[in-house]
């Protein structure tokens, strides 16, 4: 019996697998269309080859059904596929249920795709984003099973009717970051099932139709970054499944709707970058988790309970118009970020704070706050950024805020502040911005401020701080920014931090004597201010040296003798010294006999000379206003401390689809990098890059944001990452696309393909010159040309280069450049720079003279310095030498010597005839684009055909 029990299990085991091999096989109709849309992609980089692996079940990016009897979901993203001629043949597979052909190259969808796969009823998903497509939004016939349609990141365009309204199952569409115009359609398949809907970053136009209401089951409305005007229907609280809603960067007005309240679901509202006015609903806050509706022009006071609801974690009002006290009744403990900043908010600042364990940003700034800072915010020990600036807080600086360890950014500025700065301050040993100017702080600058080795930037200006300068200010290696003018210091000036960069002010002090040989070392320093003190005797010579220096300020001092020579674009300001002499000029001659009758000839050439002198002057000063200057780091003054700290990561995102790249880039490794100084490639005014080798040995740039809260307030990461997005769709071969980015507590990090040759820059001037023959110089301009014509043409506005220059092109080989620094247009608010926006619009030698008054980036300023550095290819010299631009120097050459060839490099124009005409050929473009006129600069597109016709 039991050996027959036995036989009977074998024989139902041996049914079983028999079974299955003989239903395991596809169908010859599915198996030939496999291998004809196999042979369709031969020569792409899809791995599918039927003699390797002859069931296509097994391929890559392949799913069948359990019993691989037929394929479900074919997946085909990231491989850069163009042609789209394979797709029809997919709709063979009547069993398919998902098709993912993501971040591809695709200009279009096939009509014969669209009729036959709309007839596969068990498709649910299909995935074009990240793709190229362009024209209008096809019509989709059948797809009555279709839930999921993904058409984000491309162009497609025009308006949308009734395209979509066949889709009656569907429950998510994502049209978002496309070039879409018109209303908002409102025919969108069966209104009892769409759940997802995704129509940001688009030109739609006009109200938010009521006829969105009528999607009952939505939990995601995404309409943000269009033109959408006019007040939100009230009816939007009738969605009562809504989770998330977004509608910001819009120019929708009236009063946010009270209705909103009465959605139990909802967790996350943003509505910032609008003109809503009114009061803020009460309850609006019961459910949610995230809200942002800064940047509109709320009033009336935050309602009592608002920041109550114990789910809440992130709170964004600033810039609105905000009145009354801030809300102290039973804060949230899941409170992360509470921005209240740019308001009318009076009143103290609320002690309930004391216990907010998860709190990390707290930003009050730019208020009508009084009274003293509460202690209890000692108790706060997740706080990276404080901020309590432009209020009227009084009292002391409470010693309990050294309990705040985790504080990375601290400002106080501004304020009514009195007494002197506690020594327990010094022990937030992960500050790196401490900003408390502005204040009547008293008392000596603590010694024991060194132990602060995190700090970049030290601003105690304006205050009444006394005595010296402790000398153990030379251990902070990192330093960038050094304030302490206008106060009391006096006494020895020790050696400064080595590293100082941004500025270095001492102004409006008591400091007496020669200007000290200990700052002799200040190599990367730009701005030096001495000014308003008692400094005697010469002005040294070694300040002459500095070679990073753009602005000095001796003004008002007791200074004597000669005036050494700078460089031209060093900004020096002396008056104020009385025994100050300019140098006599080695060649002057004896000054004419002056006529006895008539007007003085000597009068007269000096009056001229002066005006001439002085104009010449005006605009330089005015040019130099926006210089930027680039410089390699030298490694000698960047000594690596033993392990470094690596930056707290928040967030690390992929921008690429690149499947290469996601497996290559590893972030923690990245981090490694960027805290071991030795690894600094460049270093410019806003950007820090690094070389960072991946385990699997392939190697990035990964380029630190520096001054980030110049750059963007911390917490606002979403439109970043958002503007980032949109550059990384751009697919140009000639532009620098980020990868990724990782954003920290006080930095963003974005990652780049590695240059191996460097910038343009070095190629030309430092490392290889002579191995840049014409045809790499040529390659290089027409390259450059086609990046910023691509720039300039964008499908959602210009990208314009506030900074364009040899230094951020760089070489992938000698004949493929990249333009860099791209995002920093969209990224970078002037409003928050040093200054204004002189400090970033442009490097000394590239800046088109308009610059100067318009004060207004420009394409015709790109245009520009595009042909500045067309001159730099064709002559070999850099844009600034001896003190004289190129573009000037060329065209002073020009009108005197109308024969050229003497401007072109010697070494490339010697080699033929046809290199020679081919160079002048170019050189006629280069003139025209550093025309003064703005007006009469060709465009980049104009520019490109020229250098291409010049072949």
């Amino acid at each position: 019996m039991f050996w027959y029990g036995q036989s009977l299990l074998f024989s139902l085991l041996c049914l079983f697998f028999c079974s299955t091999m003989v239903f395991s096989e596809l169908s010859s109709t599915q198996r030939e269309a496999m291998v004809n849309i196999s042979k369709s992609l031969s020569g792409s980089k899809v791995p599918w080859d039927i003699n390797e692996e002859p069931n296509p079940c097994y391929w890559k990016g392949i799913n069948c059904n359990s019993m691989n009897s037929s394929i479900t979901g074919i997946t085909l993203s990231g491989f850069s596929l163009s042609s789209s001629d394979f797709l029809p043949i997919i709709c063979k597979l009547d069993s398919l249920q998902m098709l993912n052909v993501s971040n591809n190259r695709f200009a279009l969808i096939p009509e014969e795709f669209i009729t036959d796969c709309g007839k596969i009823d068990g498709l649910k998903r299909l995935d074009f984003s990240k793709n190229r497509l362009v024209g209008n939004l096809p019509k989709f016939d059948g797809f009555v099973g279709l839930e999921i349609l993904d058409l984000s990141y491309n162009s497609l365009g025009g308006k949308i009717s009734l395209e979509l309204e066949g889709l009656v199952g569907l429950k998510s569409l994502n049209l978002s970051f496309n070039q879409f115009t018109g209303s908002l359609p409102t025919q969108l398949g069966n209104s009892t099932v769409l759940e997802e809907l995704l129509m940001s970053v688009n030109h739609f136009v006009g109200t938010i139709p009521v006829g969105i209401m009528d999607y009952r089951n939505l939990r995601l409305l995404d309409l943000s970054q269009n033109n959408l005007s006019g007040s939100v229907p009230d009816k939007i609280g009738e969605l009562s499944k809504l989770e998330v809603l977004i509608l910001s960067s819009n120019k929708l007005t009236g009063e946010i709707p009270k209705s909103l309240s009465d959605i139990t679901t909802l967790l996350r509202f943003a509505a910032h970058q609008n003109q809503f006015f009114g009061s803020i609903p009460s309850g609006l806050t019961k459910s949610l988790k995230i809200l942002d509706l800064s940047y509109n022009s709320l009033g009336g006071s935050i309602p009592s309970d608002f920041l109550s609801p114990q789910n809440l974690q992130t709170v964004d009002l600033s810039n609105n118009q905000l009145k009354g006290s801030i809300p102290t009744a039973n804060m949230s403990r899941s409170l992360v970020r509470l921005r209240l900043g740019s308001n009318q908010l009076d009143g103290k600042i609320p002690a309930s704070f004391e216990g907010l364990k998860n709190l990390m940003y707290l930003e009050l700034d730019t208020n009508n706050l009084t009274e003293s800072i509460p202690p209890q915010l000692g108790s706060c020990h997740s706080l990276a950024l404080l901020d309590l600036s432009q209020n009227r807080l009084t009292g002391t600086l409470p010693g309990e805020l050294g309990k705040l360890q985790s504080l990375q950014v601290l400002k106080l500025q501004s304020n009514h502040l009195t007494g002197e700065i506690p020594v327990e301050i010094t022990q937030l040993l992960n500050l790196s911005t401490l900003n408390i100017s502005g204040n009547s702080l008293s008392g000596p600058i603590p010694s024991s401020i060194s132990r602060l080795q995190k700090l970049t930037s030290i601003n105690l200006q304006s205050n009444r701080l006394s005595g010296s300068i402790p000398d153990s200010l030379a251990s902070m290696t990192i330093l960038l920014e050094l304030q302490l003018g206008k106060n009391q210091l006096g006494g020895y000036i020790p050696k400064m931090p080595p590293n100082l960069q941004i500025s270095l002010n001492l102004s409006s002090n008591l400091f007496k004597g020669p200007i000290p040989k200990n700052l002799d070392g200040l190599s990367a320093l730009e701005v030096l201010d001495l000014s308003n003190n008692d400094f005697s005797g010469e002005i040294p010579e070694f300040l002459t040296g500095l070679k990073s220096l753009t602005r000095l300020i001796l003004t008002n001092n007791s200074l004597s003798g000669y005036i050494p020579k700078f460089a031209t674009f060093v900004v020096l300001e002396t008056l104020g010294n009385k025994d100050l002499k300019q140098a006599p000029s080695p060649n002057a001659s004896p000054a004419p006999r002056q006529s006895k009758k008539g007007t003085p000839v000597a009068v007269t050439v000096v009056l001229a000379v002066a005006a001439a002198v002085f104009s010449g002057l005006v605009v330089t000063i005015a040019v130099i206003l926006f210089s930027r200057r680039y410089y390699k780091v030298n490694d000698e003054q960047l000594q690596p401390r033993e392990d470094p700290p690596l930056p707290q990561v928040l967030e690390g995102n992929f921008l690429t689809g690149n499947g290469i790249h996601k497996s290559n880039i590893d972030f923690t490794k990245a981090m490694e990098a960027v805290a071991d100084p030795s690894n600094i490639v460049l270093k410019t005014r806003f950007s820090t890059y690094y070389e960072a080798v991946m385990p699997t040995g392939s190697t990035y740039y990964v380029k630190k944001l520096n001054w980030i809260d110049k750059i963007f307030q911390l917490g606002s990461h979403d439109k970043f990452g958002n503007e980032l997005e949109a550059f990384a769709k751009l697919n140009n071969s000639n532009v620098m696309i980020p990868l990724a980015y990782v954003l920290t507590v006080d930095s963003a990090y974005l990652f780049y393909e590695y240059a191996p040759k460097g910038t343009l820059f070095d190629g030309l001037h430092k490392n290889m010159g002579n191995d840049m023959d014409w045809a790499s110089r040529y390659s290089i301009a027409v390259g450059v040309a086609q990046g910023l014509a691509c720039l300039h043409v964008c499908a959602s506005g210009p990208i314009i280069l506030l900074d364009l220059s040899s230094r951020n092109i760089f070489l992938k080989s000698l004949k493929e450049p990249q333009v860099g620094d791209i995002e920093l247009y969209k990224v970078i608010d002037p409003s928050k720079s040093t200054g204004s926006l002189s400090t970033i619009a442009g490097t000394v030698g590239y800046i088109p003279p308009e610059y100067a008054y318009t004060m207004r980036v420009t394409t015709a300023g790109n245009v520009y310095s595009f042909g500045v550095i067309l001159l730099e290819l064709l002559t070999g010299k850099p844009a600034v030498s001896e003190g004289t631009e190129l573009a000037k120097w060329v065209l002073s050459n020009r009108a005197q010597y109308p024969n050229s060839d003497h401007i072109l490099d010697f070494s490339l124009s010697r080699t033929s005839s046809a290199v020679k005409s081919q160079m002048l050929a170019v050189l006629k473009i280069a003139l025209g684009c550093v025309n003064v006129s703005p007006e009469a600069r060709p465009k980049m597109k104009s520019v490109l055909r020229m250098l291409v016709n010049a072949r």
